[in-house]
């Protein structure tokens, strides 16, 4: 209390306008500083006949004061949401890809869950992660990323290899690496492709790695667009287990020369802060990392 008192003492610039915002005397707030300056062992405050102004020792103090008051109160805040329960807006963020084939299917059981969430969940079209307007914000980067952002991951993925069934109906599926360059291949423009040559790595093995010359099909800039053209059977493309594990489970999609991979990725979960996070963000951080974790992992051991 003896802090807050201090506090808004520097706020309002005298005794008598803390004492009305506080509901005290001026004689009981005049007291609770003077008790403060004894235990602190210096002069907060400088007083004259027309104001208060912080000493130099005053000001120092009352930065850290502030930053404990909101620590204080961020806890109380946090005590109070776990006993009276989840409720209040979620703002989501993410880009359309992992808008569409991450979040939009989780939203039903997730509301079911905790009907009193309102989800608010905005698909960034363009330009950078405004991460500081929302409680969460999706990122796909290499598992290598390192940005100045307060990231927390929630699911490593992988690039496989795939292809629809009526693809593979009118070409054998490639045995080995080698098998590729006879392929139709589709491909992604950020693939990271020098010289027309695909890198694959095989998981079991770190030291066995694969170079293949492609002279692909087609190539394109939208995920979706590479995603619903390897479905119509256009060829072999790499695509992100975490966006196809519902077509590789119902069988639009077939991996091919698993277990070989192209590519490690990391999903992230960006926050605006390292501090306080409600209860309906830690609730939302949980059920999407056990989700997301549980549809790759049953879609790589198909």
């Amino acid at each position: 209390m003896t802090m807050r008192v201090f506090q808004t003492v520097a706020d309002q610039g005298g005794f008598a306008a803390a004492a009305r915002v506080l509901d005290m005397s001026p004689a009981t707030v005049t007291r609770f500083v003077a008790d403060l300056e004894r235990d602190v062992g210096a002069r907060l405050l400088q007083r004259t006949t027309r104001r208060v102004s912080l000493t130099e020792a005053g000001l120092v103090y009352l930065a850290r004061v502030r930053a404990i008051l909101a620590d204080v109160e961020e806890a109380r805040a946090m005590a109070q949401e776990d006993t009276v329960g989840m409720g209040g807006v979620l703002r989501v963020c993410a880009g359309p890809v992992l808008a569409t084939h991450i979040l939009a299917p989780l939203v039903a059981e997730f509301r079911a869950r905790n009907p009193a969430v309102l989800l608010d969940i905005h698909v960034r079209l363009g330009g950078a992660a405004l991460i500081a307007d929302h409680d969460i914000t999706l990122l796909s980067a290499p598992s290598d990323f390192d940005a100045d952002v307060i990231a927390r991951p929630f699911a490593s993925t992988v690039g496989v290899l795939c292809a629809a069934p009526a693809y593979l109906q009118r070409r054998p599926a490639p045995r080995t690496p080698q098998d590729l360059p006879a392929h139709d291949c589709l491909l992604a423009h950020n693939m990271d492709i020098r010289g027309g040559v695909m890198r694959l790595s095989h998981p079991e093995h770190a030291d066995r790695v694969a170079e293949v010359a492609l002279r692909p099909v087609c190539v394109v800039n939208h995920a979706d667009t590479l995603m619903a053209a390897t479905l119509g059977g256009a060829g072999i493309a790499v695509l992100s287990v975490d966006l196809i594990a519902e077509h590789l489970r119902a069988g639009r999609l077939v991996r091919v020369l698993a277990p070989w991979i192209c590519g490690n990725y990391t999903l992230y979960a960006a926050l605006p802060s390292r501090k306080f996070m409600p209860a309906r963000t830690r609730a939302f951080l949980d059920f999407l990392t056990e989700r997301t974790r549980s549809r790759i992992r049953d879609a790589l051991s198909e």
